[in-house]
């Protein structure tokens, strides 16, 4: 059975950024809503888009790694966060609330939408 996802605030995880930490950073949102807004040093994997990345997801990331996952509020990040577990990585967070609370907590410069 698999383990219960972390959540982690936005604001800890502003905190855990600002301490020089530099972990896995995986936005599942579309383009356009990257565009909109977004966090520097996130690697874009849109879930609409999941067949063109998945078989890649080894490669491009390292499963043991701690990896953070991000979405607009928390729902997709939180798919994204069991099909990565599933697929053996080890230590996944989602952060809750995504980018909109991001905005409206942490960075009041990032748009909201």
């Amino acid at each position: 059975m698999p383990s219960p996802i972390p959540v982690v605030s936005v604001e800890a995880f502003a905190q855990r950024l600002a301490e020089g930490d530099r972990p896995q950073l995986i936005d599942v949102r579309e383009p356009h809503e990257v565009e909109i807004a977004a966090v520097e040093g996130f690697q874009v994997r849109p879930l609409s888009q999941f067949e063109d990345w998945s078989p890649r997801i080894a490669v491009d990331f390292d499963a043991d790694a701690e990896t953070y996952v991000l979405c607009h509020h928390g729902v997709r990040s939180d798919q994204m966060c069991h099909w990565l577990q599933q697929n053996g990585f080890t230590n996944v967070i989602n952060i809750g609330g995504g980018i909109d609370a991001y905005s409206l907590r942490v960075d009041r410069s990032i748009p909201r939408y």
